[in-house]
């Protein structure tokens, strides 16, 4: 097996049980919580900017950034997708910023940001491995025009946001975005009261 073909297996792996990474990261923001206003108030306004992001992302590309398979649907190349080709994990990656700053503590970000960008760069190379595969030139061709993080925007594509459906799909997504900023925000108002 290459190095290429184990680092996509890995992330296949690491997609398949993409929903547990965020608990222990939970808990660590909870543990390192000390509060204060002005980083409360930064990290809320982060932290509602990343599900922004990915509400703009849904909202284009629909429900099936929830499937936990390797199904894909057609190629989805305006809205975020013009600027990044993963625009749902660049929001999460704001979002844990967000979290980060939550705590109070500025070492907290990338301490809480490292190994979510890892895990989605290992995520993104299976990803991309399917995408190839099953979309062919059309999908080779939008990479060389769009970055795989965030970049300048490539060519207007066709489709359109469907806004209810995202936020159908997003619940989940933001009622823990919720919690664990309620719970870190709590936290660090209990160590500072």
């Amino acid at each position: 097996m290459s190095a290429g073909s184990a680092t996509a297996s890995l992330g296949g792996w690491l997609f398949a049980a993409r929903g547990w990474l965020p608990v222990p990261l939970a808990l660590l923001a909870v543990l390192l919580a000390r509060g204060g206003t002005p980083w409360v108030v930064g990290g809320l306004v982060v932290v509602a900017a990343g599900e922004a992001l990915r509400m703009w992302g849904v909202a284009w590309i629909g429900g099936r950034s929830r499937t936990r398979g390797d199904d894909v649907g057609p190629l989805v190349t305006s809205g975020p997708y013009r600027w990044s080709r993963n625009p749902l994990y660049v929001g999460n990656l704001v979002m844990w910023a967000g979290v980060g700053l939550l705590t109070g503590r500025w070492w907290a970000v990338p301490l809480l940001v490292g190994p979510l960008a890892l895990h989605y760069a290992l995520v993104v190379r299976w990803e991309e491995q399917n995408l190839r595969q099953k979309l062919g030139p059309a999908y080779v061709a939008w990479c060389r025009h769009t970055a795989r993080w965030v970049g300048p925007p490539g060519p207007v594509g066709e489709g359109r946001a469907d806004w209810p459906a995202a936020l159908r799909s997003e619940r989940s997504t933001l009622l823990a975005a919720i919690l664990v900023s309620s719970a870190v925000v709590l936290a660090g108002a209990l160590r500072c009261g």
